[in-house]
């Protein structure tokens, strides 16, 4: 980061007003990753009091969002989306210059409209307030439901997707304000004038929306020390963190010091099975699948496929072989930053270390800017159970294959495993792969979020039944999904229980009139009907 001095800095959203950094501790710029140059405006380094004054600020918006009606927060969030549709234009311009990712189809045709359609996805939520799951148990007089923190959110958005994980538009602030909660978001430094962007027209709609205004508070850089000691402060409602491990879980100890729950992306290797008759019937497809699916943006994905489980054998060599050779012929692609491209060759370099060999692509791009070209790497089964820097992720276009000795050595590999988001398995079109398919199926389930039938896990489609989640290390905990409404906004509610109170005080959920054909579980069934209406 840029640490020069030129007095003229971008303005931070603080108090539901955009105004100068009140103790920036220096100034950054983006950086072009094609080049490795600076470009754009300064941003100001915030201090101490901007995060102060920014959760004091959020913190004072807490109730008055709760309190405001589910049809004025999704009434947001659509005009949220539709007016970032209209500026999609230059949105597009600067991610692309921001990021080096394809303008099109990257941001233009997928990443920006899979953004807005988590904004709807979850205004239609918060409309329908099927996200706070009313329990009403008539003879015991109890009544509960999901309901707002009454505190502000923390999010700290990521690196790689500019648009439908920034803090400031993603899945985890849709989710937050759905469920009526404040939001301060720390974006990513490396793309701070998309976010600046999308702050404003996020903050233009709250204002026309006549929501709070400090509904939302923005930062774009602080020292590491200050994003601890904010992530720990006890008047947060929840932090919600999407990164490296080591980041990640340095945020979740200071929140678990004061009580304050972390929702964390972390890392994944999301390890792929072929199976024998997947192999002979389509090595030669799968091999271009595999490919194209590591090196998919770059393979700047928390799903990318980083470990591909091979049986050793003919079908299995000409697989090695075939994608060897796509990764040896594919050409240097552009990293987000010099930080995520010294990650990527640390992590091939654990690889190595631990005995794994090179066997395609992996040489030194030459250019300016950000550039690297696919490694691909290999390694036995018996190395990889030993040694635990053959899991670590190497975040970017690289893979590790390793070899097995039939399916008991490949159960060996899966029961060995860490958490991880996803776990696939090719299996034959005939039933002789059937049975090592559910061999392996049963041992990957406790370790993965999502388990794929036949297909690369790069793609995570934002449905109401996805699980973009999965157990520790690739997220805190197993129990949440960062993706798909309206389950992603439960991570930001509390359950509330009410013991025999009288209805007028009752939230209009619990009442006796069902609120708008809302589904509740009511005396042991779900059910539409009001209470009562068919006595």
């Amino acid at each position: 980061m840029s640490l020069r001095e030129t007095g003229v800095r971008e303005h931070v959203l603080i108090g539901g007003r955009w105004q100068p950094s009140l103790d920036a501790a220096g100034e950054f710029r983006a950086f072009d990753p094609t080049r490795a140059v600076e470009v754009g405006a300064a941003f100001p380094i915030s201090g101490a009091q901007d995060a102060r004054a920014a959760l004091a600020s959020a913190c004072a918006a807490a109730d008055a969002l709760a309190a405001c009606a589910p049809a004025r927060i999704a009434a947001f969030l659509e005009a949220y989306a539709a007016a970032i549709e209209a500026d999609a234009d230059a949105l597009v311009e600067l991610a692309h210059l921001e990021t080096a990712l394809a303008a099109k189809p990257r941001l233009a045709e997928v990443e920006l409209p899979r953004a807005t359609g988590q904004l709807r996805q979850a205004a239609r939520a918060a409309r329908e307030r099927s996200w706070t799951q009313p329990i009403i148990d008539t003879a015991a007089g109890l009544r509960s439901h999901l309901a707002p923190l009454h505190k502000p959110v923390l999010i700290f958005g990521p690196n790689n997707f500019p648009f439908a994980f920034n803090a400031v538009a993603g899945s985890d602030f849709a989710s937050a304000i759905a469920a009526r909660n404040p939001v301060i978001a720390k974006v990513h430094p490396s793309h701070p004038g998309t976010s600046q962007r999308l702050a404003q027209i996020a903050h233009r709609a709250l204002l026309d929306a006549d929501l709070p205004a400090q509904s939302l508070q923005v930062l774009y850089h602080l020292d590491p020390a200050l994003g601890l000691e904010l992530a720990g402060d006890a008047r947060l409602g929840a932090l919600a963190f999407t990164g490296s491990r080591r980041a990640g879980l340095a945020l979740k100890a200071a929140a678990d010091a004061t009580g304050v729950p972390a929702y964390l992306e972390l890392s994944s290797i999301n390890p792929v099975f072929l199976l024998e008759g997947a192999l002979r019937e389509r090595g030669e497809a799968l091999a271009q699948e595999f490919f194209a699916s590591c090196t998919l943006g770059v393979g700047q994905f928390c799903t990318n496929p980083g470990v591909v489980v091979v049986p050793r054998g003919e079908a299995g060599d000409r697989f090695v072989a075939a994608a060897a050779q796509r990764f040896a012929d594919a050409p240097a692609g552009t990293m987000f930053s010099r930080g995520v491209l010294d990650h990527l060759h640390a992590g091939v370099s654990a690889w190595r270390e631990a005995g794994a060999q090179p066997v395609g692509g992996g040489e030194t791009a030459d250019g300016e800017g950000y550039r690297v070209r696919p490694a691909l790497l290999s390694s036995d089964a018996a190395a990889f159970i030993a040694d635990h820097r053959l899991q670590g992720e190497a975040f970017g276009p690289a893979s590790l294959i390793v070899r097995v000795d039939g399916i008991d050595e490949a159960l060996q590999v899966a029961a060995a495993l860490e958490g991880n988001l996803t776990g696939t398995i090719y299996g034959g079109d005939r039933a002789e792969d059937d049975e090592d398919w559910r061999r392996l199926a049963g041992a990957l389930r406790p370790r993965v979020g999502r388990l794929i039938d036949g297909r690369m896990p790069t793609g995570v489609a934002v449905s109401a039944a996805m699980n973009h989640g999965g157990p520790y290390p690739s997220t805190g905990h197993p129990g949440f999904t960062a993706v798909g409404m309206p389950s992603a906004i439960r991570r930001f509610a509390a359950l509330h229980c009410y013991d025999h109170v009288r209805a007028e005080a009752l939230p209009e959920e619990l009442r006796d009139r069902n609120p708008g054909g809302l589904s509740r579980w009511i005396d042991g069934r779900w059910t539409l009907d009001d209470i009562g209406a068919n006595a």
